[in-house]
């Protein structure tokens, strides 16, 4: 019987590119006393497995908190898995805004202490005990009223790109930072005060206003569903979004336009800019804010440091590697000296720019046409193996190399081999090599960019 994941992302995603089959971004979590989170956990993985439902999902005795992709087309069915406990029947499910059949490519559940972890060791707190949920509409009025105070309890490298019109908006690393210092902040306003919260999807503040009440907070509101369910209501209902920027995913994505306002910068140049990267270095992967042209410039890293060091052969990273605790440790999260105009916690009070466009993948979406598919990266050479199957390829070409791991690249081709040999053109059905400063995987696609944006 398998209860772990035993395929790479690199397969997952072959797998999916032959099913043809559209896939549903999802989340969700419930508060609930269980008994035996491992027998839960195990429960959950074979009837998920079955239905090749993917996702990264955090199980404990208080609850469970899950973020998903499913085949559309078993959506019922993974519903019907749900319901088969009566603490999620009629759970709501948020959908995500920006659908992506990639967003996840393993099924991971973990057994956690806590869903969110919150530092509390408070054994009279009752997570059940939560704040009033207001939907979009109700969310939107109550900040209007003057007597009205609203937090974000998210992380900086979340609200930095997005958050509501006159949010608090801690400079915190987690959720369990974040309780404490806005606690300390409002002593003032327990009892005359509406305290009104805000989260992605709803979990982190949900225990945030049982807490809030705990501490004696009178009036303690939250967000329905967080900001995605927010999104979805504001444009089924055509409400005004109070909303302004991004908001910020943790899959491969990285964010959701909300609206186009961009209030964050490049933190390398300056430039206004929301777009997060994973620095291209695996000893660091610092998640930070970069603009295309820095993103060209750097090739995907934080630093000269990191650049040179994706530079050097395969086996001299992994040395340099040696040694270092792996894991979350090594990555974090859009803090270094290295970023001149990161100012986490010092939101403007004004968008920075529009954007011009929804995000760059749609940016791309209308302007390139398909080529190809990777089928080897050779890491001590940094030569990348494509197969031609729908168009030529030249030189001269500029193009998008694209996948869920490796994100979205462009390149310019100089140089070409196939059939042995040097060419100016590969044809469909050619096996072609050119070198590349980055790794591709089996899951990526080749495009020509017809019209460079």
């Amino acid at each position: 019987m398998q209860l772990y994941n035993t395929l790479s992302a690199e397969e997952r995603a072959q797998l999916i590119d032959e099913a043809g089959k559209d896939r549903l971004t999802l989340s969700f979590y419930a508060y609930a006393k269980i008994e035996d989170p491992k027998k839960f956990r195990d429960e959950l993985f074979i009837a998920w497995n079955a239905l090749d439902a993917l996702g990264r999902i955090y199980v404990a005795k208080e609850g469970i908190n899950a973020q998903m992709s499913i085949p559309a087309d078993q959506f019922e069915a993974f519903r019907n898995t749900l319901e088969v406990y009566d603490f999620m029947k009629g759970i709501r499910l948020n959908v995500a805004v920006d659908q992506d059949n990639y967003s996840f490519l393993k099924l991971t559940i973990k057994v956690r202490n806590k869903i969110v972890a919150d530092g509390l060791n408070d054994e009279t707190f009752d997570v059940t005990n939560k704040g009033i949920h207001l939907k979009a509409q109700e969310f939107n009025n109550l900040l209007e009223d003057p007597n009205t105070i609203v937090v974000d309890f998210r992380n900086h490298y979340e609200s930095e790109v997005g958050h509501f019109e006159g949010a608090i908006t801690p400079d915190v690393e987690n959720f369990r930072e974040s309780l404490p210092i806005i606690n300390e902040q409002l002593q003032d306003f327990k009892e005359d005060k509406n305290l009104l919260m805000y989260c992605t999807g709803g979990i982190r503040c949900e225990k945030a206003s049982a807490y809030f009440k705990h501490q004696g907070f009178k009036n303690v509101y939250q967000l329905e569903g967080g900001i995605i369910e927010y999104t979805r209501q504001i444009k089924e209902e055509g409400i005004e979004s109070k909303f302004i920027g991004k908001n910020f995913v943790f899959d491969h994505r990285l964010g959701e336009r909300i609206t186009d306002d961009i209030i964050s910068q490049c933190h390398q140049c300056g430039k206004p800019c929301d777009n997060h990267t994973n620095c291209a270095n695996d000893a660091c992967h610092l998640l930070f804010i970069q603009c295309d042209e820095c993103k060209a410039a750097m090739e995907n890293c934080c630093s000269t440091e990191c650049l040179d060091t994706i530079h050097l052969p395969w086996d001299e990273q992994v040395k340099l590697r040696k040694g270092l605790q792996v894991g979350n440790k090594v990555f974090r999260k859009g803090k270094s000296d290295a970023l001149k105009f990161k100012n986490s916690g010092d939101l403007p009070a004004k968008p920075l720019a529009k954007a011009e466009t929804k995000n760059i993948r749609q940016k791309i979406a209308v302007k390139k046409e398909l080529i190809g598919k990777a089928e080897h990266y050779f890491s001590k050479s940094k030569i990348a193996q494509f197969l031609i199957e729908h168009k030529d390829l030249s030189v001269g070409d500029k193009v998008l190399i694209s996948g869920p791991t490796t994100g979205e690249q462009e390149v310019t081709i100089t140089e070409i081999y196939a059939n042995g040999g040097p060419c100016e053109t590969a044809n469909i059905g050619d096996q072609v090599t050119f070198e590349l400063p980055f790794r591709v995987r089996l899951s990526d696609k080749l495009y020509r960019i017809v019209q460079n944006a």
